[in-house]
């Protein structure tokens, strides 16, 4: 009977073991970007701001650029490639007049985040995503990943920009 309580405690044990690890990890399949399996990276928005950009046409957006310390280290030091560990966040809104700034401007010029767009990552690993430049890409729209048709758009559009390690984002130190 004792051995039996035991082998159960134990197995127990190491099942909450595995299913705290693997919440904390995020390791299911269905929080990976396929392609990349780039998953959401805990902490990533207390990272340093890179730059910050408002875009026209179809994206329309107002976005934060992030980046990890090697990113930001990377940047500061203006060091080309970027090394492995590097990781960027894009964060993306649409934005909304700021009626409340606007009556303090006495007309309509402002402009703030409204409601989220969608997140994407950018991570450096050379040897895994080798035939992409160095780089794994991911896009996340309330916490759930872009379709594959989307992914692997990313580094097709990014090319244009391989003098620059393939980012367009530029430090605004």
């Amino acid at each position: 009977m004792k051995r039996t309580i035991f082998l159960l405690a134990a197995v127990t044990a190491v099942v909450g073991v595995v299913a705290i690890t693997a919440d904390a990890r995020g390791n299911n399949d269905e929080t990976a970007a396929p392609v990349f399996g780039v998953k959401i990276p805990s902490g990533y928005r207390g990272w340093k701001l890179v730059s910050v950009a408002h875009e026209q046409g179809d994206l329309n957006d107002l976005r934060a650029i992030l980046g990890n310390e090697t990113a930001i280290k990377a940047y500061r030091d203006k060091a080309l490639p970027f090394p492995d560990g590097t990781m960027i966040a894009r964060l993306s809104w649409s934005y909304i007049s700021s009626e409340e700034n606007n009556k303090a401007f006495g007309r309509y010029q402002s402009f703030v985040a409204g409601p989220p767009i969608n997140v994407q990552f950018m991570v450096k690993d050379s040897g895994r995503y080798g035939e992409t430049g160095g780089w794994g890409f991911a896009q996340f729209k309330d916490g759930k990943p872009a379709d594959e048709k989307l992914h692997k758009t990313c580094f097709a559009c990014h090319q244009s920009s391989k003098a620059q390690d393939y980012l367009f984002t530029h430090y605004a130190p």
